[in-house]
């Protein structure tokens, strides 16, 4: 393993580390601003995909986030960059919510199924209609593959569970681009103008933050305050956690 250098930037997941959906991790605004305060840079990693991400900005502002939109790497930019890069056109499973980020690619014949969290088109029919375009040749993009959230009420499914029925059926592999997949993590680092050796991420999460970070190369953080009460393999503990968790 690559030794560490000095510390430049800190990647930070966003739901579920900072927030949980309107209510803010308690502890959480004013330990950004105390990081805010020394020489690194910030940049907050989401695998959000059921709002744009002006709505998710405006969501956090209205937290009292000091944050601004060109910080914010989302994996529904992840997969736009993808689409334009192949130039598909995509059948888009995702909420009304996140279709902003998408503005502009042509949606028309799709031939590509691009699938994200999106509760209120996950029915038999939208489902079987991507089932039957993936049969037909259309690859299969998930924008994530989290098995689980965290919300106000609890945990809820993620979009992965959809995801793995598809793949079942269809008989093929999705192509994923948010956490955990290391060029996710290589692309929110690009323009920060450091190497993996020279960042951490904080995140909930210890498969998609903690565990896809030390994929590529990134220390990685855990904090307990939304999915990892109840995963069963904590990954070490750094007392960097406790500016985002009031319980450590």
């Amino acid at each position: 393993m690559a030794s560490r250098r000095a510390l430049k930037a800190v990647l930070i997941d966003l739901s579920g580390t900072l927030h949980i959906e309107d209510a803010a991790v308690p502890g959480a605004q004013d330990a950004l601003h105390r990081l805010r305060q020394a020489s690194v840079a910030v940049k907050f990693v989401t695998n959000t995909t059921k709002e744009s991400k002006k709505n998710l900005l405006e969501r956090l502002q209205r937290l009292n986030f000091d944050l601004q939109e060109k910080e914010i790497f989302t994996s529904l930019s992840a997969a736009r960059i993808l689409l334009e890069q192949k130039q598909h056109r995509p059948l888009l499973l995702v909420e009304d919510s996140a279709l902003e980020d998408f503005t502009g690619l042509d949606t028309s014949e799709p031939n590509a199924v691009v699938i994200g969290l999106s509760p209120d088109h996950f029915n038999y029919q939208t489902l079987n209609k991507a089932f039957r375009m993936i049969l037909n040749g259309a690859p299969l993009i998930a924008i994530h593959k989290a098995r689980y959230y965290k919300r106000e009420d609890g945990l809820a499914l993620g979009p992965g569970p959809f995801v793995t029925g598809l793949e079942y059926a269809a008989d093929c592999k999705a192509t994923v681009v948010g956490k955990p997949e290391k060029a996710f993590f290589t692309q929110a680092l690009s323009d920060l103008g450091c190497s993996p050796t020279e960042a951490v991420m904080i995140g909930d999460d210890a498969r998609d933050d903690v565990g896809g970070a030390q994929n590529a190369g990134i220390l990685g953080i855990l904090v307990r305050t939304g999915c990892t009460p109840t995963i069963p393999c904590p990954p070490t503990i750094s007392p960097l956690a406790r500016l985002f968790n009031s319980q450590e």
